[in-house]
């Protein structure tokens, strides 16, 4: 991103981390945000949030980090599943999560993973309580990958490209940009 942090970059007046933040709040009622604990700015655009900063001290070692302190923050909480919905993709909307979350209740052992229209896999995912210590063994980049072959997930498809849309790069931000100003967008 040529030093520029990709969760701060604006979308529709706001940070992208704020609106992905609003979305899952939106959806449901216990958020939590892993950060690192110098990532001042990160936390001011969440400020005013009912959300649980987690911080993550060895977030440099990769997104299996974040995943363990997500884990472990799950475990204390009374829920039945953690959603994995990483604050880079801002297609996905309250709606996706709600879909994802009423579809995990009808199989709650079994992890679930969000498609494209097209079937194929993306984000965010759904990991059942009983898999959460499998999360904690987790390292490195590889995210939740281990875990999903072990365990592999059933599939909810979500409209178009929206489990997919994933933006890292400056090429990312400006494709991405280019389409939401085109012509069809909004019909």
């Amino acid at each position: 991103m040529g030093g520029a942090d990709k969760l701060l970059q604006p979308v529709d007046g706001q940070s992208l981390l704020r609106m992905v933040a609003e979305r899952a709040c939106a959806a449901s009622a216990l958020v939590a945000v892993s950060l690192r604990s110098e990532d001042r700015a990160r936390r001011a655009a969440l400020k005013g949030l009912d959300v649980t900063l987690l911080d993550v001290p060895d977030a440099a070692s990769g997104m299996a980090a974040s995943l363990r302190a997500g884990a472990a923050w799950a475990l204390r909480q009374p829920v039945q599943a953690l959603m994995i919905a990483l604050p880079d993709m801002p297609e996905i909307t309250s709606e996706d999560m709600r879909a994802l979350i009423a579809a995990q209740r009808d199989a709650p052992a079994r992890p679930l993973r969000a498609t494209s229209a097209s079937h194929i896999p993306g984000h965010p995912v759904i990991i059942p309580q009983t898999l959460l210590k499998e999360l904690l063994d987790l390292s490195g980049d590889e995210g939740a990958r281990a875990v999903l072959r072990r365990h592999p997930p059933r599939l909810l498809a979500l409209a178009g490209d929206r489990a997919l849309t994933d933006l890292d790069t400056q090429a990312d931000w400006a494709a991405w940009r280019a389409r939401q100003s085109g012509p069809s967008h909004g019909d």
